[in-house]
């Protein structure tokens, strides 16, 4: 590579500085909004990739063929303020402030009044490129005390300090939880708090690389932290904070925010490749609805694993296996009369031998190898195939009708886009762009992306008026736009607990707040009783509670695995429901305002040290922290509540507690730690299942405390206006007031109010 080191001042192009940085790269320094700056490095050619598809500021959908790399579109882009002085040229816009330094060329990044930068380049060869292989870098200061956290889908700690990740995607099936690296999606996001308070960085670049917040120690360059794209365009922008908040809100803005889901889609739901794999998988389905009545399970949704679709042992897409489904539609119906909505598992590879292969190569809609022409060959699950290119009108067309005329016609509610990492390997692929091509490596993660945006508008425009569930397991950052989705095939192991939870909160972290866990863990060994139990109550209280497995011994993870455990199974299902109204309004808030509903301690309480560095619990909104139980033969569990006026409460036996200070409750078998904060006012739903019932738990009455509920129909996609009631709740003299807002009836006749950690009883209208 090439350094970069040298840079002439060129002039303004309307708000934007230019900057000759040599080897005919021209570098552009924009303010975009007050707290958003962005650095675009272009070269003499033009760009290698002309566009994206995970900028999407305030909502601003990209079509298919993507947004184009030049586009302001969305932003506000305030009047800047460009002035030159030794050596150094400085833009200020509303509240933010960029001085370039032209010998050695580098960008320092600060807030107004503040003196010291919060983002800085080195000051060694900040930029490398490659006119050769197309690679880009680039390199900032550290300071020691700063912490790193994001990278969506990462193993690991929740502080990224000191690690060095892999920008890539596989399908790492059991993987390690800690260790593994790297994982299904490709999102090049970092956020850095420190001293100088909390910054964001995005790479708009699609291709791999590596993101490095340490690892590396070089003499001739001071501490530094880097992003490396093997190929593509160096494009990033800056979010100047000042709180981690901050930064994952505007994160999520700049990307197009989380996608609103039905209200069944975040109750408990069952999936397993053995159920569809088995050949008498409509029979077992029978069973499966009938033992969650004598169970008294409440489960609202059954993932089909792709099972469905098999020919001997091998997966076709929108293939029905008439053996094991005589009745696809009956068998739909029989799901949809117990109450369970019904999602399809859909994968974007055809096997060479797939009975519809041939359509695609007529109309030539597969990812192309660009020397001969051909199909781009791919490994696979079951053999070789080639991947649908969905940047291709004629592709898409064809995808669309066969989730309408293979799945949506016979009852499926929605698709889960799984084994979409693109593992295309072909160094000449090529995507046909919507009519301009460019290589695959350029974009790998855009076609999972685009698959998932299909397969929401597909049942969109088939339901108009409500709101869609689409999930996805590759892609990167947009996918939320559409989707919900998770972990990925965890390893049935104790460690996959305590790694699953800093995996599932830097994803968070990083803009996918719809998120879970596949309960039980999804491929090893056969989870042993007590981890069973512990997996369930982990799972529990994430947005996402679907027990999905694929164990080594065959054996399905399903809530009566274990007859004596089922009560305790029973126990922590039973507490996502009695939350669910809480969970709920937590999601509207994700969705309205870019507000995860699970984070770290150190969102809610910044300026705890102690809740900064803690890792083994997250907080559910602003006001319930849990503390999952990770250690085999564990029977009680030790956890820091943070520092708070009035303290915490045992949220199962009422016990309050003083903050600032670790406690010890009991945890036997079937109870999740969970703690209240005083003055919360939570919304309480019925543990059997969502329906109208609801409750208001009083959290010792503190004077000023208020809260709030949002309610709609479960599925209206009015639910920023009509659609929707809101609920306040406030205490005020001591009582509790009621008021709502909105013009749809609730759904609901009654709130009882329920009081904890007093003697007082009550109820209220």
């Amino acid at each position: 590579m090439k350094a970069l080191t040298q840079g002439r001042y060129l002039g303004r192009d309307g708000e934007a500085a230019l900057f000759d940085v040599g080897l005919g790269h021209t570098l552009a320094v924009r303010i975009l909004e007050g707290d958003i700056g962005r650095v675009t490095l272009k070269p003499q050619d033009g760009y290698r990739l002309d566009r994206g598809w995970s900028i999407a500021p305030g909502g601003l959908e990209p079509a298919y063929d993507g947004r184009p790399r030049d586009s302001l579109a969305g932003f506000a882009c305030p009047k800047v303020s460009v002035s030159e002085s030794g050596g150094a040229v400085t833009l200020s816009a509303g509240g933010l402030t960029a001085e370039v330094t032209l010998s050695p060329f580098g960008i320092a990044w600060r807030r107004d009044g503040e003196d010291k930068p919060f983002l800085q380049d080195r000051t060694t060869q900040a930029y490398l490129v490659s006119p050769r292989t197309g690679a880009v870098a680039h390199f900032m200061a550290r300071d020691y005390a700063e912490r790193h956290y994001g990278l969506g889908d990462k193993a690991g700690p929740l502080d990224r300090t000191g690690r060095r990740f892999a920008i890539d995607a596989v399908d790492p099936c059991g993987f390690d939880a800690e260790l593994s690296d790297p994982l299904y999606k490709m999102l090049p996001f970092f956020i850095v708090d420190g001293p100088a308070g909390a910054h964001g960085i995005f790479y708009d670049n699609l291709s791999t690389g590596s993101v490095d917040l340490g690892c590396t120690l070089d003499n001739y360059h001071g501490l530094f932290r880097s992003w490396k794209g093997d190929d593509g365009d160096l494009d990033y922008y800056v979010m100047a904070g000042p709180t981690v908040p901050d930064v994952v809100r505007r994160f999520s803005w700049l990307t197009g925010g989380q996608a609103f889901a039905p209200l069944w889609s975040f109750g408990f739901g069952v999936t397993s490749m053995a159920i569809a794999d088995a050949p008498d998988a409509d029979a077992r389905i029978s069973d499966f609805i009938g033992k969650l009545e004598t169970h008294r399970i409440p489960c609202d949704s059954f993932h089909f694993g792709s099972g469905y679709t098999q020919i001997g042992h091998r997966r076709y897409a929108f293939n029905w296996n008439r053996d094991k489904f005589p009745d696809p539609k009956a068998t739909m119906q029989r799901l949809n009369d117990a109450g369970i909505f019904t999602v399809a598992n859909l994968k974007p590879c055809l096997l060479d031998d797939h009975p519809r292969l041939q359509e695609a190569l007529d109309d030539g809609f597969l990812v192309k190898d660009g020397k001969t022409g051909e199909p781009a060959v791919a490994q696979f699950w079951d053999g070789l195939g080639f991947h649908l290119d969905y940047t291709n009108p004629k592709g898409r067309a064809w995808w669309r009708n066969g989730i309408e005329t293979a799945l949506l016609d016979y009852g499926f509610t929605t698709v889960w886009n799984d084994n979409n990492e693109y593992e295309i390997w072909d160094e000449d692929a090529v995507c046909d762009g919507d009519g301009t091509p460019f290589r695959q490596a350029l974009a790998r993660p855009a076609q999972p992306l685009l698959m998932t945006k299909l397969s929401y508008e597909a049942q969109a425009d088939r339901q108009p008026g409500k709101r869609q569930y689409a999930i996805t397991r590759g892609g990167c950052a947009g996918i939320s736009r559409y989707a919900q989705t998770w972990s990925g095939d965890n390893e049935t192991a104790w460690k996959t607990l305590r790694y699953n939870l800093t995996q599932g909160l830097n994803m968070s972290l990083s803009g996918m707040f719809s998120i879970g866990h596949d309960v039980g863990g999804f491929h090893g060994p056969t989870p042993g009783p007590e981890l069973f139990v512990r997996f369930n109550e982990f799972c529990s209280l994430w947005p996402r509670m679907v027990m999905n497995s694929w164990n080594d011994d065959g054996v399905v993870n399903l809530p009566w695995m274990y007859p004596e455990m089922v009560p305790q199974v029973r126990e922590a299902i039973s507490l996502r429901y009695r939350l669910m109204p809480y969970l709920y309004t937590l999601m509207w808030r994700a969705s309205r305002d870019g507000t995860p509903a699970i984070r770290p301690l150190l969102w809610d309480f910044p300026q705890d040290a102690i809740a900064a560095k803690t890792d083994d619990a997250f907080m559910l909104g602003p006001d319930v922290l849990v503390a999952p139980v990770l250690e085999e033969g564990a029977r009680e569990r030790s956890v820091y509540l943070p520092a708070h006026p009035g303290g915490w409460y045992d949220w199962h036996e009422g016990k309050h507690f003083a903050g600032g200070a670790f406690v010890t409750v009991a945890a036997p078998l079937g109870r999740l730690p969970v703690f209240v904060r005083a003055g919360a006012l939570i919304p309480l739903g019925n543990p059997e299942g969502i329906d109208g019932q609801r409750e208001l738990l009083v959290c010792g009455v503190v004077e000023g405390a208020s809260g709030e509920l949002y309610e709609d129909d479960g599925e209206t996609s009015d639910w920023r206006g009509a659609g929707a009631t809101i609920i306040r709740f406030n205490v005020r003299g001591g009582e509790i007031e009621i008021h709502q807002e909105g013009q749809t009836e609730p759904q609901f006749d009654r709130i009882a109010i329920r009081h904890i950690g007093t003697d007082g009883t009550g109820s209220g209208a």
